[in-house]
């Protein structure tokens, strides 16, 4: 918690951009999925790399938590400050600092959001291809290792942060990586703080990579009888090389969640969406490569979307799967959840996990990167019913260990925050031991984001057949 010392050595420093009101608090506990509510003492509003050395330093004298959020769009709680202290809003810091044409990168400050960043470049011929569906902040993602729709082509932000700078848990400041495209030189700071969700160290700054803007870029659709015949088409697509800019499956539960939100009139099949980014010639090229072979697998209704306004259509109902999924569940929360398996083993990952979901009862949406063998799941659950909730973790728990079980990751792109703390142990095993051992060397007093990302000391967890804890 804040001290009255700490609050009053914060509000010298800040004055009126430290705020304390309810409705400010409560908009800093909320999340979008099913995490209670968990408001933090107090909202700093930093400007500058300085300030936030300053605010971390006299956090650090006075042992009060510091939980960084920048568009709040995270769906595992990484932004919750669920010991207090102070929510550390990094909005007003949304700068494009330089943008440098020439060795395709630009460095920006943390707050400034990907929609914003592209905005931004519209004019250079460039763009920053990291896509997870929501307008999040770039610092966000880079401490969360977001991906998303596009990253079977362009990568994750693992793969297109170049450098940061970030303010540690003593208040230094410290830059790792350089503008150059490659390093051999010391440990690799730059790739443990993404993904380190705010446990590590606070983005204030990021060099990340830039793509040329396609001279052509085609987006289509087409549906299959079953799940695993799309699935099956995405695996061979793959495997064939065929450089897909994105490919997304939506189950036919995720289908019937756009037709009642966005009205798509979609037939309620499973249906893969589909982008190709190169010349009009390579384009048109992929395009038929890929009918090819989702010909094999029994494709149908193939429709192709060429124009900026179809093709943003498109991707805006795709971003608004959450949404979609609420509007199935008839306005229940929606606890989202995703894994991600190894290409071959995708198929019957997806399938296990809707007949979980079957067996269980639940309302459950399907959709995914599955270019990469990302797939989320949307449930449908009432946080009052007992019943229900105790259904959904079953549901959770299983999909977590057929993940385990097919050689893959609990978490392709949530990441872990509070809801997925339970399955380190079984992923990581002695690793974990090392991550508990960085965390403590990089935060001795722990008050960076307490209370994610790695569970307590003496936490073990076991599952039986039913996957019930």
């Amino acid at each position: 918690m804040m001290t009255p010392a700490a609050q009053e050595a914060l509000t010298a420093l800040l004055g009126t951009r430290l705020v304390t009101s309810d409705a400010d608090r409560a908009q800093h506990g909320r999340n979008e999925t099913h995490f209670p509510e968990t408001p933090p003492d107090a909202v700093a509003y930093p400007q500058t790399t300085a300030e936030v050395a300053q605010i971390i330093s006299i956090c650090a004298r006075h042992g009060c938590p510091v939980t960084a959020v920048g568009a709040a769009t995270g769906l595992e709680g990484q932004h919750l400050p669920v010991q207090g202290g102070i929510s550390l809003d990094m909005g007003q810091m949304n700068r494009v600092l330089a943008v440098n044409a020439e060795d395709l990168n630009v460095v920006v400050q943390p707050g400034l959001t990907r929609i914003a960043l592209n905005t931004a470049l519209r004019d250079t011929g460039l763009f920053f291809p990291v896509d997870p569906g929501a307008d999040a902040s770039l610092g966000g993602m880079a401490a969360t290792r977001a991906s998303g729709t596009t990253a079977v082509r362009y990568g994750t932000m693992r793969d297109n942060v170049l450098a940061l700078e970030a303010v540690m848990a003593d208040g230094s400041i410290i830059r790792t990586g350089t503008r150059a495209r490659k390093s051999a030189t010391g440990y690799d700071l730059t790739h443990l703080l993404v993904g380190s969700e705010g446990t590590l160290g606070i983005i204030t700054e990021l060099t990340l990579r830039l793509q040329g803007i396609p001279e052509s870029t085609v987006a289509a659709t087409c549906r299959f009888a079953s799940v695993e015949d799309a699935v099956n088409c995405v695996i061979l697509t793959i495997q064939s090389g065929l450089p897909m800019a994105r490919i997304e499956l939506l189950d036919h539960m995720m289908v019937r969640g756009f037709n009642l939100y966005s009205n798509a009139g979609l037939p309620e099949q499973p249906h893969l969406f589909l982008e190709f980014h190169g010349t009009p010639a390579s384009t048109a090229e992929q395009a038929q490569s890929f009918c090819d072979i989702a010909d094999e697998f029994g494709a149908t209704g193939w429709a192709q979307a060429s124009t900026t306004e179809e093709r943003t259509a498109l991707w805006s109902m795709r971003h608004k799967a959450h949404y979609a999924s609420a509007a199935l569940g008839q306005g229940k929360r929606i606890w989202a959840t995703d894994v991600c398996v190894p290409i071959s083993q995708l198929a019957q990952a997806v399938v296990q996990a809707q007949e979980d979901a079957v067996r269980l009862g639940l309302t459950s949406t399907i959709v995914g990167h599955v270019g990469d063998g990302n797939f989320h799941a949307g449930i449908s659950v009432d946080p009052d019913d007992p019943d229900e909730l105790g259904r959904v973790h079953q549901f959770t728990h299983a999909l977590a260990d057929t993940a385990l079980r097919l050689g893959g990751t609990v978490s392709g792109e949530h990441g872990i925050g509070l809801g997925k703390q339970d399955y380190m142990q079984a992923e990581h095993g002695p690793a974990l031991r090392y991550m508990r051992m960085i965390k403590a060397a990089f935060d001795p007093l722990n008050i960076l984001n307490p209370g994610k990302l790695l569970p307590p000391d003496d936490t073990t967890v076991t599952h039986d057949e039913k996957g019930e804890t």
